[in-house]
Parts: structure tokens; sequence; C-alpha cells
């Protein structure tokens, strides 16, 4: 029997030998890994997002400041366009006083001509009775002159209906008194003297009439030249005005073109802004989240190492298992207790993870807690205690033989 128990003893130094880490800490070491990666992805998140959030700021305020120089714009554009629409309205009110005033003034020249020409064809009329009257009584005159009665007679019966009724009856007496009377050569002179008056008198009237026509041909040439300016004036303010207007509508429709293009762009901007903005807030809370979870996942993780790593677990494997080389039989039972107790911590740690993994809904925590579970597994398999009670049981055996 002692023969046994040396052979249990050696057998136990042997395997105290081959276990330099323990289940447990293989677990803690696991566990370990699990944390470092977890931290290190939870800041190269934080870093990305950083960068997302900072193109979300920019990308914002960029846009921020098109729509708020697109609705400027957009208010000069309208204010633009009501002022082109108003200037054009303006000229157009223009044009129409313009064509009413020339329409006015062409008239005014159409009638002026129609007077004038009435006027011009009256004084030749008139200036040519007077111009024959004279002539008639010049040759009367020269014919008394001569005192060749039958020529005077004859000169004078043809002047006779162009003498003033006041001088008719002289001439008349003249004309029926007997040629060879005496007092002849006397009444030829008072007729003469008539005559020559009245032919004074005709070149007085004629040469007033001149004048009057100088005046009167002198007022309409102003008065046409002056309508004449008038008209061209107002011609060319209208050319001038219709051009301007024209312009005018053109700039209203280039400045409503304008209007459309930029309104269109600026809604495009508060879409993509809108957008953005929910997508970016979106992700910042899905972001927040992530960290909450990977930060409850650290806790989790620390809390099973604590849990793994305090005395009652760590402790044991690395007190009670070297001990066992040296101890008794009962030393040895109570080390297989601790064992037991060791494998039951690991069983609280894994039902930790599991509880935290479904409480965060974490599939980090859920894969990580599989992991220690397959481990558990594959140690308890490995069992360094196996082949100590596999060896013990044969002793009792070999014993009871």
């Amino acid at each position: 029997m002692k023969a046994g128990i040396v052979a249990v003893s050696a057998a136990a130094v042997v395997m105290a030998n081959e276990v330099k880490v323990t289940p447990t800490e293989k677990v803690v070491e696991l566990l370990s890994g699990m944390a470092d990666k977890g931290k290190k992805e939870k800041h190269a998140e934080q870093v990305q997002f950083a960068a997302y959030k900072q193109f979300c700021d920019d990308t914002s305020t960029d846009k921020q400041r098109a729509i708020a120089e697109a609705n400027a714009r957009m208010e000069k554009l309208e204010a633009d366009i009501m002022k082109f629409k108003s200037d054009a309205a303006k000229l157009g009110r223009e044009i129409a006083a313009h064509d009413k005033d020339i329409a006015t003034w062409t008239g005014d020249k159409n009638a002026a001509t129609k007077v004038r020409d009435i006027e011009a064809a009256d004084y030749a009329t008139l200036h040519k009775d007077y111009s024959e009257s004279i002539d008639a009584i010049g040759r009367a005159t020269e014919v008394l002159k001569n005192q060749d009665y039958d020529r005077a007679q004859a000169a004078l019966i043809q002047i006779k209906a162009i003498i003033p009724k006041e001088d008719q009856a002289t001439l008349s007496a003249f004309l029926e008194q007997d040629p060879g009377a005496h007092g002849y050569e006397f009444q030829s002179g008072g007729v003469i003297q008539m005559l020559e008056k009245l032919m004074d008198k005709f070149a007085d009237q004629r040469s007033e009439l001149e004048k009057a026509e100088v005046n009167s041909k002198h007022a309409y040439d102003m008065l046409i030249q002056d309508l004449t300016a008038e008209v061209a004036n107002a011609t060319q303010a209208r050319t001038e005005k219709s051009e301007t207007k024209g312009k005018k509508l053109q700039s209203a429709a280039d400045a409503k073109g304008d209007l459309v293009d930029t309104t269109a762009t600026r809604d495009d901007d508060q879409t993509y802004l809108s957008d953005l903005v929910a997508t970016c807030e979106q992700k910042g809370s899905d972001f927040e989240n992530r960290q909450q979870l990977r930060a409850d996942e650290l806790v989790a993780i620390e809390k099973a190492v604590e849990i793994l790593s305090s005395g009652a677990v760590a402790g044991a494997a690395k007190k009670h298992l070297p001990t066992l080389v040296q101890s008794s039989f009962v030393q040895l039972k109570s080390a297989s207790v601790a064992q037991t107790s060791n494998a039951n911590n690991q069983f609280k740690a894994i039902e930790f993870l599991k509880m935290r993994a479904g409480q965060m809904k974490s599939k980090i925590l859920t894969q990580l807690s599989a992991q220690v579970a397959a481990m558990q597994a594959t140690n308890a398999g490995a069992d360094p205690f196996k082949k100590v009670k596999k060896l013990i049981q044969d002793l009792i055996v070999r014993l009871m033989e």
C-alpha cells in the first residue's frame, strides 16, 4: 500500500510538472485579450466617428452658407425682376405718350401745310390780280398822257371794273364826254391823277400782300421746323426707350431664369442638408449606443476577469495543485474540492457573460461566453486531476485484490 501511495505521489509530481498554466489563467488571458481588443476597437471607432462628425459639421456649415446665399440672391433677383418690369411698364407709358405727341405733331404739320397751300393759292391769285390791275392802269395812264383819246377810252374801259366805286363816276363822265369838247385836257388830267393814285394804292396793297405772304411763309416754315424737330426728337426718344424697354424685359426674363435655377439649387441643398442632418444624427445616436455597448462589454469583461482572478478561483488553482505533490490523500481530496469550486466559479463567469450579453444584446459578449464555455468544456475534458483520480481508483482496486 505504501508503494501504491508512492506511485500515486510520483504520478502527481509528473502531472504537476506538466501543468504550468491553469485553465482559469487561460480564460483570464482570453478575457484580457478581448478587453484590450475592445478598447482598441472602441478608440478606433471614436477616431472614425470624429472624422465623420467633422465631415457632417463642415458640410452642414457649407450647405447652410450656400442656402443663405441662395436666399439672399433670390430676394435680389425678385427685386430686380420687379424693378425691370416696373421700368419696362414706365417706358411703355412714355412710349405711348411719344406716339401720341408724334401723331399730334404730324397732324399739326399736315393741317398747317394744307392751310399754307390755301394761303399760297390765295396769295398767288390776289397778287396776280394786283399785278394785272397795276399793269392795266399803267398802260391807260400812258395812253392818257399821250392824249390818244381813242386808245384811252379803250384802255379805260378795260380798267373800269377794277376801279373803286367812288372813282367810277369820274371815269364814266370822262368816257361819255365829247372828244372835241373844250376842257378835254382838263378832264384827262384829272383822270390821270386818279389813275396814278389808284395805281399807287394797288402797288401798296400788293406790297402789303407780299409782306404778309413772306411773314406767313416764314411763320409756316418756323412752325414746320419746330414740329419736325419735335417729331424727330420724340421719334428718337421713342426708339431709345423702345430699345431700353426691350433690354429691361430681357433682363427680367434672364433674372427670372436665374431665379428658377437658384431656387432649384437652394431646394436641392435644403433637401441634402435635411438628409445629411438626419443621417448624421442617426449615426451619432448609433455611435453613442455602440460606445455605451462597448463600455458595458468592457465592464462585463473586467468583472469576469475580476471573478476569475479572485483568490477563490485563481488562488485555488495556484495553491492546491502544487501542494498536491507533497500532500496526503486527504489533501488531494481537498484540492479536488477546490478544483470543483474553481469549475463552479468558471461556470458563474460564463453565466455572467451570457446574462450581460442578453441584457445588452451584445454579439461580442455572446461570442465571448460561447468561447469561454468551449474552453471550459475542453479544459474539463483535459482535467489534470482525471489521471490522478484514475490512478487512485486503480490503486484502490489493487489494494482490495
